[in-house]
């Protein structure tokens, strides 16, 4: 089965042109029905897909001289959305030339752009960015929001958790997501009026929905494997997954040094080689590269900026998937069940209405 092409921004990321080739190039060798869209600097494109003739066949460039650069802000970045790539790339998924969208750029741009193209799904206020962090169990972790939305009120967070539900579906394979609110606590007293009210609504909505839902989660608990979907504002989400990204970089570091302070140490470390490669597998982030802006009429996907060719082919993989699982019709559906008079019942009788 051939999918709609992804649009990628070969602009984007840390090291751009690439990085960028290389992980489209790596995801085409793994998935032959994946079709591109390369949006960028053509002769600088052409010149990566020479070592690329696999991925070469199966795309079409689109140029564009203009970058957006980490340094600009969203209101910059609205004013060139015609003439940059990152820009160039998600108005193609407006017109339908593309699926999809992949950018590993500035992040407040990306959303800036997308929700101005795209606009928001019919039921969903907000738009959040959505990502899987590792887990001990047998599953990823769905977390959002991780930044689009910094303040947001119950009405959002039951939103986010339609959103979160319907993705880990189509990452998960289970059929009743386990849906749980971050919090300060695992008590129903725990937490602000918008935590608590969320709570009421999703927990008398859950059979609707399909959904597990027993309340909150803490930050200590959301790598440990025994939820499938987090649901936070967008602050608090950001905080906790560099707060996750910085201990798993921190516990590296630490077996570095200590594995390295003696002979003792570095025959240990050889003997416990294969352990500590495995952990390392597990904690590298572009292993889990790529984050979905859910709630959008189209589907845009954030890579890391930082990412190698596996994250970026990682992030075109998650992309692939989302197209071809249709999440975007899941979400719709899903709210239909709940219906939108009844969300807003729900929602002013917990005391959160909008």
């Amino acid at each position: 089965m051939t999918l709609p092409r992804i649009a990628v921004d070969a602009m984007g990321g840390d090291e751009g042109v690439r990085v960028m080739i290389e992980g489209a190039a790596l995801a085409r060798r793994r998935h032959e029905r994946f079709k591109f869209l390369l949006v960028g600097d053509q002769p600088a494109i052409e010149q990566a897909l020479q070592r690329h003739p696999n991925l070469r066949a199966a795309s079409e460039i689109l140029h564009s001289d203009d970058v957006i650069s980490g340094e600009d802000k969203p209101s910059q970045a609205l004013r060139r959305a015609k003439t940059t790539s990152m820009g160039m790339a998600i108005h193609a998924v407006k017109s339908g030339d593309a699926g999809a969208a992949v950018s590993a750029g500035n992040t407040g741009a990306l959303m800036a752009i997308s929700k101005l193209a795209l606009r928001t799904m019919p039921g969903i206020d907000r738009p959040a960015l959505a990502a899987l962090l590792p887990t001990l169990g047998d599953n990823d972790v769905v977390m959002l929001d991780l930044g689009a939305n910094t303040d947001c009120d119950t009405r959002n967070l039951v939103q986010f958790a339609v959103m979160g539900a319907a993705y880990s579906r189509v990452v998960t394979n289970r059929t009743s997501p386990r849906v749980r609110l971050l919090n300060i606590g695992t008590e129903e007293i725990k937490g602000t009026d918008l935590l608590r009210d969320a709570a009421t609504i999703l927990k008398s909505a859950a059979e609707e929905l399909s959904i597990d839902f027993d309340g909150f989660t803490e930050a200590d608990k959301v790598c440990q494997g025994d939820v499938d979907v987090v649901v936070t504002d967008g602050f608090s989400g950001n905080i906790a997954l560099k707060a996750v990204e910085g201990t798993a970089r921190f516990v590296g570091d630490l077996l570095r040094r200590s594995f390295s302070s003696s002979l003792r140490s570095k025959i240990g470390f050889l003997i416990s080689r294969p352990a500590t490669e495995l952990l390392k597998h597990h904690l590298d982030p572009n292993n889990h590269n790529g984050a979905a802006f859910l709630g959008l009429n189209g589907l845009v996907v954030k890579s890391h900026g930082s990412a190698n060719a596996v994250g970026v082919a990682n992030a075109v993989a998650v992309t692939a998937r989302l197209i071809e699982e249709n999440v975007t019709e899941r979400i719709t559906a899903d709210l239909a069940r709940i219906g939108e008079d009844s969300l807003r019942f729900r929602n002013e009788a917990a005391g959160g209405a909008a």
